[in-house]
């Protein structure tokens, strides 16, 4: 295991790391350091989003254990290297790169279960950890992209396909080991370092250290419903008005989405997931479709839980090993089928119903050319149970979430736009998962009245700002 050196040098006042100690930071990690010139070095700087492939990382350090870590950690502080840490490397601004030294924590991805309780190591990506829980008949509330890291997804909240019933995924964290920015390893809970604990849940990853794991609580799993139904778009307006109410009058048990999509088509989708059987389900959804009017087409099924996981990340005719990025992407897999991106995302949080002129506006945003989608996804239930305040994730009141999305040309022109368009109907709340380096007030629309507190936490556990995002606490 690789030793600790922890020094106090400053970052701005000390010179950049010759290649001996570059060379000396690799020697001393029990993974791995590439560097360019290396033949891993291309894979290894890669995100998910192929805007990002111009970055060139002086180091990219695939960190084995926590000593790796704070080995790294140390090294930033003391040599002045940027620092930028990566599980899933889904950041939509590309934060989880940069020309200084990427810490890796990908092969920090073991899953362990023991009596209604999960151990998750950071780099763990969704499908490995629904499909090593699926194997005790327990999971935890989590996002429907496989390849997203648990990380990212927890320490900003963790929106997912049962939030309604289990809440987000920073709900059920118990626990989490951290390494600050001093080198430190703390192990974070309720009664250990209790003001970093409740940053973890909803202040956004790259903010206060490296998490390096992560204790959740897990509830047992059953056969579930999978639904997805599909409307032709002059029904847009109408699907929208009837999903708002609705969405929100089903049982927690049932979670939805709605895709309002200008992508090889225009296209109307509510899909989700029912902690029922199919009949109920069916129930419910009938009250949803009298109020839209006939289906153009519809998908139900009742499954296994694991394999609705699956079928939600768009996985259904994959194996677990299938289901990872493609290529030699940091943290995935040999046969991995699913392709890179290029894409620009945006947010907001809706705390209230939209209005008619607000309906017209957002079917009008997608209707503009280009390939985009609006993707909203519905919350209330436990998510609305608990106080502002007890996490720092604020969006308690909110109805659900709002993504704007868009792929290739003119992606992030869109975004913006249809932003901007939205505002005076949903105000400027927004989700600090779908960070956006463009958003004014981010501090606020982030973080709410959290914002204090964190700041707070940030001057206490990192007073030397080692950790640097540009939307840092």
């Amino acid at each position: 295991m690789a030793a600790l050196t922890i020094g106090a040098a400053s970052p701005s006042s000390s010179p950049r790391p010759t290649p001996a100690e570059w060379t000396a930071l690799g020697r001393g990690l029990d993974g791995t350091l590439v560097r360019p010139g290396d033949a891993s070095y291309d894979a290894a700087r890669r995100l998910f989003n192929t805007a990002f492939d111009a970055v060139r990382p002086a180091g990219v350090a695939y960190c084995a254990n926590p000593s790796d870590v704070a080995e790294c950690v140390t090294f930033a502080r003391r040599m002045g290297v940027p620092l930028a840490v990566r599980s899933g490397g889904h950041s939509y601004a590309g934060w989880s790169t940069g020309p200084g030294l990427v810490l890796d924590v990908s092969r920090m991805s073991k899953v362990s279960y023991s009596t209604g309780r999960a151990v998750v190591g950071a780099g763990a990506k969704l499908v490995d950890v629904y499909d090593k829980l699926a194997a005790h008949g327990v999971s935890i509330p989590a996002g429907s992209c496989p390849t997203v890291g648990v990380s990212g997804l927890t320490l900003g909240g963790g929106i997912g396909v049962v939030s309604r019933k289990y809440g987000l995924t920073c709900d059920v964290m118990e626990s989490v080991q951290v390494v600050t920015a001093d080198g430190r390893l703390l192990t974070c809970d309720a009664d250990h370092e209790p003001d970093l604990y409740w940053a973890c849940r909803g202040g956004g990853g790259g903010n206060l250290g490296v998490a390096v794991s992560f204790g959740f609580r897990t509830h047992p799993t059953r056969e579930v419903t999978v639904f997805f139904l599909h409307w032709p778009w002059a029904r847009a307006a109408k699907a929208l008005k009837a999903w708002q109410s609705w969405s929100r009058a089903v049982p927690d048990e049932l979670w939805s989405t709605m895709h309002l999509s200008s992508d090889g088509g225009m296209d109307v989708q509510i899909g989700g997931l029912h902690l029922g059987g199919r009949a109920e389900c069916e129930r419910l959804l009938d009250r949803l479709t009298s109020a839209i009017g006939p289906v153009s087409s519809s998908f139900v099924k009742q499954t296994s839980y694991g394999h609705a996981m699956m079928i939600m990340g768009g996985c259904s005719t994959l194996t677990v090993s299938q289901c990872h990025r493609q290529g030699s992407l940091p943290g995935q897999t040999r046969d991995g089928r699913l392709p890179r991106d290029s894409f620009s995302g945006r947010s907001h949080m809706a705390y209230a119903p939209l209005s008619e002129a607000g309906i017209r506006t957002l079917v009008a945003q997608v209707s503009r050319s280009g390939s985009h989608t609006v993707l909203l996804d519905a919350l209330g239930g436990a998510v609305g149970r608990v106080r502002p305040d007890a996490t720092a994730f604020p969006h308690r009141a909110a109805l659900y979430s709002v993504q704007y999305y868009a792929h290739r040309a003119g992606a992030a022109s869109w975004t913006a736009n249809a932003r901007n368009a939205m505002r005076p109907h949903f105000g400027d709340h927004a989700y600090v998962n779908y960070v956006d380096p463009g958003l004014a007030g981010w501090r606020s629309a982030y973080y709410g009245a959290n914002a204090t507190r964190l700041a707070r936490v940030k001057a206490a556990y990192d007073p030397g700002r080692l950790f640097r995002i540009p939307q840092g606490l």
